[in-house]
């Protein structure tokens, strides 16, 4: 059944096949006549445009032959000079783009001098004016540069690189232009230990300049100082300045050494805390008082008990 039915449908291809080229045949036929005229004209046609010139001697054929084929010779070049023109921004973005890169480089090598200039220059302006506090001080004094800070995070302690090799002992007062920093706490060969006024074992006597009030300053544990032994009925303020009273014979008097921040009554003896003037979390350059050591300290059971 099946093979019946694949036979009979080849039969029908096979005859329809033959019933187009029949028509395609009988078409020609009848038409014969028609196509070979029109092979003829365009023989003639393309025989009279080889002959036919036009202006300049240009024969008709050649000018169809450009009208024909300019298009497609201007699309080529066109398509061309595309590329040429894509090749030279390609050539050009990667000149700018290198170019980019140098100035960049000569950039952040340019800022990197002028941060080392900036620094440099920041430094001689300290110096500048460390030296000028110096010409006025009435002790001698050396200048010394801040090398470490103390590893223990409750000390208040620094460490300068000049030492007994250049007169430095203990106990002499460490100073800025600012104020006071603290006292030489361990001298060493070419090194010392300076114990910072806001250390909790540090003390030194001060007074309210603007009163004359005078106590004992001691460190304490966050960055300020408090000053003790001001009877609640002296008047201290916010804003007073405390200045070294000179009694604890290691500072001279008069230096600066503060601000009042804050002042209340308590018990007995008012509750006094006091900003220091230099910041002390910024040390780079100070300078060492090269003042003699008292043999006898007349408040030594007073600032140490």
């Amino acid at each position: 059944m099946l093979d019946s039915d694949w036979t009979d449908s080849g039969d029908l291809s096979s005859r329809f096949d033959r019933r187009s080229r029949d028509r395609m045949h009988a078409f020609v036929a009848r038409r014969g006549a028609f196509f070979v005229l029109l092979a003829v004209l365009l023989a003639q046609l393309l025989l009279l445009s080889v002959q036919i010139t036009r202006g300049r001697n240009v024969r008709l054929v050649q000018v169809w032959v450009t009208a024909v084929f300019a298009p497609l010779e201007r699309g080529v070049h066109a398509v061309a000079g595309s590329g040429a023109s894509v090749a030279r921004t390609g050539e050009s973005l990667w000149r700018a783009r290198s170019e980019n890169q140098q100035l960049r480089a000569q950039l952040a090598g340019d800022e990197i001098r002028l941060q080392l200039l900036s620094v440099r220059a920041a430094e001689a302006n300290r110096l500048r004016a460390l030296l000028g506090f110096k010409a006025h001080l009435s002790y001698p004094s050396v200048a010394a540069q801040v090398i470490a800070w103390s590893p223990d995070p409750g000390s208040g302690a620094v460490f300068i690189n000049r030492g007994s090799a250049d007169g430095v002992a203990r106990e002499m007062p460490v100073i800025t232009p600012q104020g006071v920093v603290g006292k030489i706490a361990a001298a060493y060969r070419h090194t010392a230990q300076v114990l910072l006024l806001t250390d909790p074992s540090s003390g030194a006597g001060g007074l309210v300049q603007s009163s004359g009030v005078q106590g004992i300053l001691r460190g304490m544990s966050h960055g300020l100082c408090e000053m003790r032994y001001v009877m609640d009925d002296e008047k201290v303020v916010p804003g007073d300045a405390v200045l070294t009273s000179g009694l604890d014979q290691i500072y001279p008097r008069g230096l600066m050494m503060g601000t009042v921040i804050r002042a209340q009554d308590g018990n007995i003896y008012k509750q006094i805390e006091v900003r220091p003037a230099v910041d002390l979390n910024r040390l780079e350059e100070v300078l060492v008082m090269l003042k003699p050591v008292a043999e006898k300290r007349m408040v030594r059971h007073t600032l140490h008990p």
